[in-house]
């Protein structure tokens, strides 16, 4: 066996089961090795941005590494926006990047590049293999590494010719460490601090925010009186009725430090304290109010679940806490497809276990707290605010979970960074809805405009937010992708269509003229 064969064998038997890819000619002997083995399913992608999008959201919803194989510097380069919001997401995820074989380096050739470099800038964990019999140790290191915690990015480099040249070393897949675990000490002094009577939240983050460690959140909100917060860009939330529910951080930094002026100790569960996504003149990066005393439950990385049901039992919490309720049949809405309308139509249709990509900006402002009792779900968002991702997340979310239905909530701009998604969706039959919030803006930009105090804005300066001469016509990139695809003008076309998608299957997308 060569080195890629060695490397893949010990991938699979990793437990690694899917490779997104976008190879070159230095990959081309694990493009090989892929197409001999039974035990990896290859997705090609168009973009390497796709890529790791699609790498993302199979990782968030598997919770398991997929593997990306990537060209060189350039292509990782690439890959790197939606590398960074998977970096934020704590996705296990491991990437394969194939470089020039050690004796070309020396050349200088066009495509070489400072690959490990480049991977260094959202990689926990780089390595370059020094031999073919050193390849496959280092694809179970990588492995082992983007499992360590909930879950990191690690980047294998490897050189061509350890490829190619024979190897006569497997390697046998790692153990993962355990998760780290809180100190009966730290529990202890939390509970005294909920007992306090001070004005408190839990500001949950990641793995907090899934259905057991929600549960055990609730009862100690009913408990102690704590309300129950979570960031604003959560990796994924399980909500929905019967699901205990949860504020959402504003994105707006006045709003959000208005909401959490009410609080006098802020904990922190598997989030970092929140701050203002951007900087703005005259106004604080630091959201918690003055004087509130900010205090970690758990870190990220940290048995989040065990943390929250030992403090639960600490302070003898039993009392389930308040979930939200079904919401009584209403009619289909009517009238202007508006943001709103958008969410009470997915509110009333979605089904059982829809996971939700949500990169619609400003037109899903509204959608969040309208679906807050809709069946029960998943939401994803965009954590390291990098645009481009909502189509290739759900793409690898519909990969990990195909028994489930996936609906991509998308703004109109970001959706063009990424628009090769919809040709991976065709050709791999995934069941994705894609609903393309038409607006012809970049909404969200010229609300920043104002909010940074950049002066009165000429023709010119809207020009460049603006999205139209010439409009795009996604219906059209859709059929030319092969994905079945339909507009709709108002809420009550939107409403149907979208009927339609959930009781069929396979990719589609609905162009929705939003009126904002």
């Amino acid at each position: 066996m060569n080195g890629a064969e060695q490397l893949l064998e010990t991938l699979v038997d990793s437990g690694v089961e899917i490779c997104f890819a976008n190879p070159g000619t230095s990959e081309m002997q694990l493009v090989s090795a892929i197409g001999n083995h039974d035990g990896m399913r290859a997705v090609l992608c168009l973009f390497e941005g796709v890529v790791a999008g699609a790498a993302d959201g199979y990782g968030r919803m598997s919770d398991k590494p997929a593997l990306t194989l990537l060209h060189v510097g350039s292509g990782f380069s690439n890959s790197m926006a939606n590398q960074h919001n998977a970096r934020r997401a704590h996705t296990p995820l491991v990437n394969v990047v194939g470089d020039h074989a050690t004796w070309h380096l020396q050349y200088d050739a066009p495509l070489t590049s400072d690959v490990p470099g480049h991977a260094a800038l959202c990689s926990a964990w780089v390595a370059v293999s020094e031999s073919a019999d050193d390849l496959a140790l280092c694809g179970a290191q990588a492995v082992q590494a983007a499992l360590q915690g909930w879950g990191q990015i690690a980047t294998l480099v490897a050189p061509a010719n350890h490829a190619w040249e024979d190897s006569t070393k497997p390697a046998p897949a790692l153990d993962v460490a355990e998760m780290a675990m809180l100190s009966p000490e730290t529990i202890t002094a939390i509970a005294k601090l909920l007992a306090n009577g001070k004005s408190t939240a839990l500001f949950l983050g990641g793995r907090a925010l899934r259905e057991e460690s929600l549960e055990a959140a609730g009862r100690i909100a009913r408990a102690s009186g704590a309300q129950l917060l979570c960031e604003t860009f959560p990796a994924r939330i399980q909500r929905g009725a019967g699901r205990v529910a949860v504020n959402r951080l504003p994105y707006f930094a006045e709003q959000a430090a208005e909401v959490l002026g009410n609080f006098e100790q802020l904990v922190l569960v598997g989030a970092a304290a929140p701050v203002s996504f951007f900087a703005y003149p005259g106004k604080q990066s630091w959201l918690a109010a003055e004087g509130c005393e900010v205090i970690t439950l758990a870190e990220v990385h940290q048995d989040t679940c065990t943390a929250l049901c030992s403090l639960a039992e600490q302070l003898n919490a039993t009392e389930p806490g308040e979930t939200a309720k079904p919401t009584p049949q209403q009619p289909p809405p009517v009238g202007e497809l508006t943001p709103l309308a958008i969410a009470q139509s997915l509110a009333q249709l979605m089904p059982d276990n829809a996971i939700i990509s949500d990169e619609a900006a400003t037109c899903g402002l509204p959608m969040f707290p309208a679906t807050v009792d809709a069946p029960p779900h998943e939401w994803m968002t965009i954590t390291g605010g990098a645009i481009g991702q909502g189509l290739p997340l759900s793409l690898g979310a519909a990969l990990a979970c195909p028994r489930q239905k996936v609906i991509a909530l998308q703004a109109d701009g970001s959706a063009m960074y990424t628009v090769q998604a919809l040709w991976s969706m065709a050709r791999e039959n995934t069941d994705v809805t894609v609903v393309i919030m038409n607006n012809r803006s970049y909404a969200i930009l010229n609300i920043e405009l104002a909010r940074v105090g950049a002066g009165q804005p000429t023709a010119k300066t809207l020009s460049m937010l603006d999205l139209s001469r010439p409009d795009i016509n996604w219906v059209e990139i859709a059929h030319g992708m092969g994905v079945a695809a339909t507009r709709a003008t108002s809420a009550e076309a939107f409403h149907q269509q979208f009927s339609d998608a959930m009781a069929g299957s396979g990719p589609r997308l609905i162009e929705a003229m939003v009126v904002q």
